[in-house]
Parts: C-alpha cells; structure tokens; sequence
C-alpha cells in the first residue's frame, strides 16, 4: 500500500518544539515533505535546517534576520524563497500545496498564522498554547466552520486524546467521560520550603527535573502557570468545564494525562518524557510511526506517585482557574501579564514570586470583555502587557 506524503509547514522551526519535528520527520523522509520553514531571529540554526531539508519557504518575523539569511540561501545556490513578518508566517500557513501546519510558536506571536491555518481547512498540530488560551471559541470555531483537522501536541492533551474514543463528538458525558485528569511533574519547586522561594533564580526556575524545554515555559512549569494555560487548553479541546478538569502530581512524568470514564476506568498513556512521541503520533495520525524514543521501562521507573497540588506553592495555577471561570477575555489577560511577568523575572527586575502577584493585578484592573473577534482578544491582550509594564515600571 502506497503512503500519503504529508506536506509539511513548520511554525517555529528552531525551537524545541520544531526541532523535534523536524528530527521525527529525517526519520520518514517517504513520509513528509518539509515546504516552508519558520523562525524568529535564529538565522543559521534556519539555514541550517533549510540545507537540510530544501523547503520552498523560509520565514523570519525579523525583517533584518530575513534579509540576512536571503543573502546565506542564495550564496549557497539554494532556492529557498525567504519572507518576514506575521504576513509571511500566515502565507505559509495557507499554501495550498501544504496539507499540515506545525503551530509551534511560543508566544501570542502564534496566535494569527495558527488561525489562518484553521481557516485553511489544514491539519493543525497545535503546540502554541496562546493560541486556545487567547481565542479559544474562535479558534475551534474556525476548525469546526473550515473542516480543519486539531490534533494536540502537548504531551498532555495529546495523552488525552489518545484515552478519548476515536470517535470524540466533544461531548464528554455522551461519551462516558467523568473527569479529565491532567498530570503535572511540580517542577523544580515541588518541596521547596515556601520561604526559600524568595529567592529563587532564573537559573533554578529554568532547570526542569524531567523535560529539556526553552527559558519561558521551563519558568511556567515551575510556578505551574504552564498546567493553568493548558487547563485553558483542555476547556476547549475537550468541551470540558473547570469543575470536569483535574490537576494531579505526577513527579515521574510518565503518566501524560488521563481519562476517568463512568464505569470507574481510568485510561492513561504513559511513556518516556520525550516531545518526540506526541509529535509522531500527530504526524502519523491514524498510523503510529517510529519517533526515536526509548521504550519505557517500569521496572527501572519502579514507582509512580501522585499528590494533591497546593494552590499556596502555585498561585498561578488558581489565578488560572479563575480566569477560565471568567471566561471571555480573562485568559488573554492571564497570559499576557504572565509572559511580561516571567520576561521580568528571567532579566532579574522581579523577584520570584512576584511573578503571580503581578498577574494578580493585572487580572484585577482590566474589565473582561467578550472575545468575538481577533481584535477584542489582540486589544486585551495589549491593555493586559501595558498595564503589567505600567507597574513593573512604578515599583
């Protein structure tokens, strides 16, 4: 039986997500064919990779970083046609020749060319999670009106995903679903003493136990912000309210996630904490295809344990909560004060734990809108980092 060569368009391409992708996709090359590859400002890690992988694209948001490696391509005889800005990260998002979008850009900057690969009809493999927590109902809305196709990437909802019928019709209850149990490692603050978290550094915040990730998201984990958004994140994946959503300590990250049915089953997908394996289960979606991970060993994990998390050591993951329960533009407040907050910190003009009392404020002082177009979201997510900017500058 002859496979479909899937055509590929990488938002994100040199961050750890891309990478990732791009190492599962060199192990299938009768499988996928790379057409655009995108990037912020990392232009030989982009050249780089478009040696490798001869895309017909390449994107820089950068305009300068763009012309930069224009100049590279051509004086390495490569075709590789090179444009910038959002307006170029949308362009390759709807190429018709490519059938799949990789949405990994970390940041609000993911949130237009992942929308425009919605309303494509592509199949989205979303990694950006700003894109859900900022716009959730226009975003599902877009896939559901576009005959898009949603498969997640974080480990988690992809863990979900894979516990959910095959047939999923966003019902939980029609489908037996009582609970979605989303696991989380506690980061690297999971015992620390709540006194000593005064003082932690940018360098200890960013040193996860368990995942190799980027600066911004390994200092989420440990404030647990990072579960908060994909709590947002489930919300409208899986149709499931707050009060249907757990979050549950898995130090081991092992157990991905899970899903607690009716009849008292408990379904879990397990493996080795690996990006690789819910990236080539996307990719391969229905099949299943080699990722280079290593098989799990039990017997050499011996154990598996789970707690309560503690909304004292992890106020973001409340504030999350809240947001969600908010519901309209409240998220798209949560995440931008949150990424100013942890901008601030990884710079060291904000102690620790300033990072959730910030989004506190935040949260506090602009009014929650509806969300029904980009512009209301983009217009609270604006008010959100000037308001957050506004008091990092008075204290």
């Amino acid at each position: 039986m002859s496979l479909q060569q899937r055509h590929l368009t990488v938002l994100g391409a040199t961050g750890t997500i891309g990478v990732n992708t791009l190492d599962v996709v060199a192990r299938h090359p009768e499988r996928f064919k790379v057409v655009a590859l995108t990037a912020h400002c990392q232009v030989e890690k982009l050249f780089k990779q478009c040696l490798q992988f001869e895309p017909e694209y390449a994107v820089m948001l950068d305009p300068a970083c763009a012309e930069e490696l224009r100049l590279k391509l051509r004086q390495a005889g490569r075709g590789t046609q090179v444009l910038s800005g959002v307006t170029g990260l949308e362009e390759v998002s709807v190429l018709p020749q490519v059938d799949t979008v990789m949405a990994a850009i970390v940041g609000a900057a993911g949130l237009k060319p992942a929308l425009a690969a919605a309303r494509a009809g592509k199949r989205v493999l979303l990694a950006n999670k700003e894109t859900l927590v900022m716009s959730g109902a226009l975003f599902m809305d877009a896939v559901r009106s576009h005959g898009a196709e949603l498969l997640p990437i974080d480990s988690e909802h992809n863990a979900i995903f894979q516990s959910l019928p095959r047939n999923f019709s966003e019902d939980l209850a029609q489908n037996g679903v009582t609970r979605i149990l989303l696991t989380a490692s506690g980061g690297p603050f999971r015992n620390t003493p709540l006194h000593e978290l005064e003082n932690v550094t940018p360098q200890q915040a960013c040193a996860h136990p368990n995942w190799v990730m980027g600066k911004k998201i390994s200092v989420d984990s440990s404030t647990m912000m990072n579960k908060g958004l994909e709590v947002i994140e489930a919300h409208w994946l899986f149709n499931a309210s707050a009060e249907q959503i757990e979050v549950v300590i898995h130090p081991q990250s092992v157990v991905h996630s899970m899903v607690e049915y009716a009849d008292g089953s408990v379904l879990a997908q397990l493996g080795n904490p690996d990006m690789r394996t819910p990236i080539a289960y996307a990719l391969g979606f229905p099949e299943r295809i080699a990722a280079g991970v290593a098989p799990l060993d039990l017997f050499k994990i011996g154990r598996l344990d789970f707690e309560k998390p503690d909304f004292r050591r992890f106020p973001c993951l409340s504030l999350a909560f809240q947001a969600l329960r908010h519901g309209g533009t409240a998220p798209a407040v949560l995440n931008a004060a949150n990424e100013v907050a942890v901008a601030a910190f990884l710079e060291e003009k904000i102690p620790y734990r300033k990072i959730p009392q910030l989004i506190e404020e935040v949260l506090g002082e602009i009014p929650v809108c509806r969300a029904e177009t980009v512009e209301d979201v983009l217009a609270a997510d604006d008010a959100a980092r000037r308001a957050a900017q506004r008091r990092l500058e008075a204290a």
